[in-house]
């Protein structure tokens, strides 16, 4: 595993707590919660960065490249989905919506470094 995964592992699961936390509090979406999905988009971000100096400096990934993109450009666009969500619908499941984000950005970041290496 390397850094990228234990970074969006930190993250994820740090943003995951938060808002499930929040959800079982009943509250609202706050901006703890909202920004905390932020850091996990910031964190795909850095990946996404990462990679694409990582393949044009010649190291190849040893996958489907095609997979490897798809799973990037889902993951990348998951917690701008959900905050989006959680700022239509204030409501306490929007809470949810946004610890589901940690979670599912953590697997598909294990899944792409299965890809890579």
């Amino acid at each position: 595993m390397d850094a990228y995964f234990w970074i969006i592992l930190v993250v994820g699961l740090g943003s995951t707590l938060v808002c499930l936390g929040a959800g079982i509090l009943k509250k609202a979406p706050n901006d703890v919660t909202i920004l905390s999905v932020a850091a996990v988009e910031a964190a795909l971000v850095v990946y996404l960065v990462g990679s694409i100096v990582r393949v044009i400096a010649g190291e190849p990934i040893a996958g489907e490249a095609w997979e490897f993109w798809g799973y990037m450009a889902t993951a990348v666009l998951l917690p701008p989905a959900a905050i989006y969500w959680s700022i239509l619908e204030r409501t306490r499941w929007s809470n949810f919506v946004l610890a589901a984000v940690g979670v599912t950005a953590l697997v598909m970041a294990a899944r792409m470094n299965q890809i890579w290496y």
